[in-house]
């Protein structure tokens, strides 16, 4: 099974997405995460991508291209992958179609987490995390019982994300909305984009998500 798995920060992909990681097995491919990796190793690849970046531009469609077939080639044939972070203009969902028949594969979905913007606002806005130990919180949602004492560790001190105010969120999901606009009537021609309601509880997106891997 290979899907891409949308939705903009805070709409709960990282979670899903590990879901399926654990579930079944998969493989999340995050560009973002490849590159850095690829740098990092000082793979051939990963040290022609760290010089584009050097030089404050982007890193072309055939560096990350080869990225992912590299991966695929790593993961082999029985392992499902999730893409996360690509393609993102038509030109590269035609080169992942490319990639994938190269490696015998197909794409089998799209999935995209629905979300509410300002609810999300919301749930974004309200996080917050023990300082020590890293246990979530949020304003509304998830109190620690013990007012300013972490349920985990018993610390006192807690912190927030600087960038989880309400600017900064309408303008990542700006960004997305900006980003997967071009994709999606791909995908919708060809009758595999599936949305799934992502203001629900995370267990109820898994399972809408399983049901459609399923079908």
């Amino acid at each position: 099974m290979n899907i891409i798995l949308l939705g903009p920060p805070g709409a709960g992909k990282g979670t899903q997405a590990q879901r399926l990681v654990e579930h079944h097995g998969m493989r999340q491919l995050s560009t973002g995460d490849m590159l850095r990796a690829a740098v990092k190793a000082g793979t051939p690849v990963g040290l022609e991508a760290k010089a584009v970046m050097e030089r404050g531009e982007l890193v072309s469609d055939e560096i990350v291209s080869r990225l992912i077939d590299a991966e695929l080639t790593a993961m082999g044939d029985g392992v499902g992958a999730i893409f996360d972070g690509y393609p993102r203009t038509e030109a590269q969902a035609h080169s992942l179609d490319a990639i994938l028949a190269q490696h015998g594969r197909t794409l089998d979905y799209v999935i995209e987490l629905d979300v509410n913007e300002d609810a999300l606002v919301e749930r974004i806005t309200g996080r917050f995390t023990c300082a020590n130990c890293g246990e979530g919180y949020h304003d509304v949602f998830k109190q620690p019982a013990v007012e300013a004492t972490c349920d985990k560790c018993g610390a006192h001190e807690f912190k927030r994300r600087p960038d989880d105010n309400e600017d900064t969120v309408r303008t990542r999901m700006a960004e997305y909305r900006a980003k997967t606009a071009p994709i999606l009537p791909v995908y919708e021609a060809r009758g595999i984009v599936r949305r799934v309601e992502g203001m629900a509880d995370i267990c109820e997106v898994t399972d809408a998500i399983e049901a459609i891997l399923a079908s």
